[in-house]
């Protein structure tokens, strides 16, 4: 899901909502695990501040969109069925997220795809071509400066 185009920004904020309602309770654990390490608590704190930002963001601008004209509504429904297949490999180990999601979309008139095609072999390796073209914009420096440190 994140290797895939943005696209316009209806798709943006359909994978970050996907993506913040997934993360923020993983922090949330990960800071209440660390109490013992302080630094590590700190870090932690402060994922957990940045993913509600995160989640605040998208679904404000879901609602938005989704229960606005007839064309946003148009825009961010399809933004929701083209990233939905795609979260289902990412997700399925932590399926709390899904409530997070069903909210949303409620608030925002939006219907949550049923289940049917979805992609696998991601965690195999499998990845779509944008994943090639983004390794590679990401590399660029490095490739051109081998061995270079700051």
């Amino acid at each position: 899901m994140v290797e895939l185009p943005n696209g316009d920004f209806a798709v943006t904020m359909a994978k970050l909502l996907f993506l913040a309602a997934y993360q923020k309770p993983l922090y949330e654990e990960l800071a209440a695990a660390s109490s013992d390490d302080p630094e590590l608590a700190a870090i932690a704190a402060k994922a957990v501040k940045e993913s509600a930002y995160h989640l605040d963001h998208a679904a404000l601008w879901t609602v938005r969109l989704g229960d606005g004209t007839e064309e946003s509504h148009r825009r961010m429904q399809n933004a929701v069925d083209e990233i939905w297949p795609y979260t289902h490999e990412l997700f399925e180990s932590h399926p709390d997220w899904l409530s997070t999601v069903d909210e949303v979309l409620r608030e925002s008139t939006l219907e949550r795809p049923a289940d049917g095609w979805r992609p696998t072999g991601g965690r195999d390796g499998v990845h779509t071509e944008h994943l090639s073209r983004l390794l590679a914009e990401m590399q660029v420096l490095h490739r051109a400066h081998p061995g270079v440190t700051w």
